[in-house]
């Protein structure tokens, strides 16, 4: 270690110091040296020295500090000067204050952190597009690309990766064009949740990543029809009774049936929903019936019958952080006096007693809330989604859809010669579609007479061509055409065919009408050794049950109303 000499050489230190302006670096040196020291009666008393500068080491610290890039000389030793870096005097000083240690430690931390190699991605393809789980989004904007997962009515999946920022209706088209699908505009991504019993369309301006992220585990999306979307637009006299609205600024007077979409689209307007419903109380299995208010503000309830006052209104949902979902096991699993039920869901991951559970008296009051709910939440924004189509926005997303193959890349030929030609005539055209039509049923004839059969006789093939088409079902039964019809919509002349259960032989066309089904029986009936099928007991004959549905799509006959809209299943 390092020894101290005479006291004459520390009288010295103080003007050395002084001069050099530094009163720090004493206490930092002197700690250099090794203790014990040989205990003689000329050697400085260092503990006492050093307990007299513990109580100014805050500030001594910081002066060191600032003198980081100079080497001090503070002691002579055997002719040289002892020098100590910084960073040395900082490791080797003695005492050290406790916040000071801390500083230094966050120091060292900094710099070894800094220090420590880059750690490459071991999965670099996986950091593009990453799989889509429930609560693994973070609540900022999306971006990048995401896997989706849609089931079709069957209950078959499909893997698609879509963009962030994918909105309902693009997805949509995108399943249209790659399931080979009819785009007529009718199909719709549905929220479902098997557990809870719920679903509901996504609006077309909603992004599908964004409501993917909001779902539970056991959520999923469906891809099929919905004609009822936009119906309301068509006909709203029929989805809002006037003994259901009222405006908050008028005690009496019938509602203009101009003025009644335009008042629920103006934000300015204060119309509302007012009726009784059955309410499942929060917690419990028992349903009351109370007075509901539906307003641009939220749902409403009163406590003292039918009274609107402030002071007699609580609060059920708030229509900005929910939607409202069809209830589809509403007696099974939460008791609902009818089966017209509903519910209103918060955005987030909710437990079953969290739902607000409402029930209606009939299938048109239930529709008029859930409508209501949608316009009051989205307003002017649905009636741009409803005129979207119409104005043939093109998609930035995917290419055009394949366009028909009917009109656009068939052509009349003429293969009579060595080499096959166009027909550009239409008058010659039509001529050899004629002449050809008469030789295939020559031909089929003179074979039925031979006892071989062709394999498309015209008896044969009418009682199996309708099978072909996308509104023929097969044998499903009543309570399954119940269903689909409830599910794409129940607006007028949404229609299926099926087999007959009571008939083996018959066909059963079923339709919707003002929300209601009915079921009609096409029986067969023979005439001069040909099969024809009838909807009307033989008065109006069909050689096959496409000609039928043809008839009526044009010609009400003894139908309610016309068939408009086929209820077709897609297989993804």
């Amino acid at each position: 270690g390092c020894h101290l000499g005479h006291n004459s050489e520390l009288s010295k230190l103080p003007s050395t110091i002084d001069s050099l302006g530094v009163t720090s670096t004493l206490s930092l040196s002197l700690s250099c040296l090794s203790l014990p020291l040989p205990p003689t009666e000329d050697d400085v008393d260092l503990e006492a020295l050093v307990n007299d500068m513990n109580s100014s080491f805050e500030s001594l610290y910081s002066t060191c500090s600032s003198v980081q890039s100079e080497s001090v000389p503070l002691l002579q030793h055997n002719g040289q000067h002892s020098t100590t870096s910084p960073k040395q005097r900082r490791r080797r000083s003695q005492p050290m204050h406790i916040l000071a240690v801390r500083r230094l430690q966050e120091e060292e931390q900094q710099l070894r952190t800094s220090s420590l190699p880059a750690i490459p991605n071991p999965f670099p393809e996986l950091s593009g597009s990453p799989v889509l789980s429930p609560g693994s989004l973070p609540p900022c904007q999306p971006s990048g690309t995401y896997i989706i997962n849609i089931f079709s009515e069957d209950g078959m999946g499909k893997v698609v990766e879509i963009p962030a920022d994918m909105t309902a209706r693009d997805l949509c088209q995108l399943l249209v064009y790659k399931s080979h699908c009819v785009d007529d505009n009718s199909w719709a991504l549905v929220e479902h949740h098997p557990l809870l019993g719920l679903e509901r369309c996504l609006e077309d301006h909603e992004l599908v990543v964004q409501v993917q992220a909001s779902m539970t585990s056991e959520g999923r999306f469906l891809f099929r029809k919905n004609y009822a979307k936009y119906e309301f637009f068509r006909n709203p006299l029929n989805f809002f009774p006037e003994h259901m609205v009222a405006w908050c600024q008028e005690t009496n007077g019938a509602i203009p049936p101009s003025q009644l979409l335009q008042n629920f689209l103006n934000s300015s307007s204060c119309p509302e929903i007012q009726a009784f419903l059955y309410v499942k109380e929060m917690g419990r299995k028992s349903w009351k019936k109370l007075y509901v208010f539906l307003r641009r503000s939220g749902l409403y309830f009163s406590t003292k019958g039918t009274s609107k006052e402030p002071r007699h209104l609580q609060l059920l949902a708030d229509l900005e952080d929910s939607n409202v979902f069809t209830v589809t096991t509403g007696k099974k699993l939460h008791s609902a006096p009818t089966d017209y039920e509903f519910c209103i869901k918060p955005n987030k991951r909710t437990e079953l007693k969290e739902l607000r559970m409402l029930c209606t008296e009939d299938e048109q009051s239930r529709t008029s809330w859930m409508t209501a709910f949608r316009l009051f939440k989205y307003g002017i924004v649905l009636y741009q989604n409803y005129k979207i189509p119409q104005q043939r926005k093109t998609l930035s997303h995917f290419s055009t859809p394949v366009r028909s193959v009917s009109e656009n890349s068939l052509v009349a030929m003429d293969f009579s010669g060595r080499i096959g030609r166009v027909i550009d005539n239409p008058l010659e055209a039509q001529s050899a579609a004629m002449e050809e039509g008469n030789a295939w049923r020559k031909r089929s004839q003179r074979m039925n007479i031979l006892g071989s059969p062709s394999p498309l006789h015209p008896c044969l093939l009418n009682s199996v061509i309708h099978r072909t088409q996308l509104w023929f079902h097969g044998r499903i039964t009543r309570e399954e055409s119940h269903r689909m019809i409830h599910q794409q919509g129940q607006v007028d002349g949404l229609f299926l065919l099926r087999d007959s259960q009571s008939n083996p032989k018959a066909f059963v066309l079923t339709l919707c009408h003002h929300q209601k089904i009915k079921h009609f029986q096409i029986l067969p009936c023979e005439e001069d050794g040909q099969i024809f099928f009838s909807l009307d007991d033989g008065s109006t004959k069909f050689t096959d049950l496409i000609q039928l549905v043809e008839f009526y799509q044009l010609n009400r006959g003894v139908l309610p109303c016309k068939l408009k809209h086929p209820c077709t299943l897609v297989a993804l």
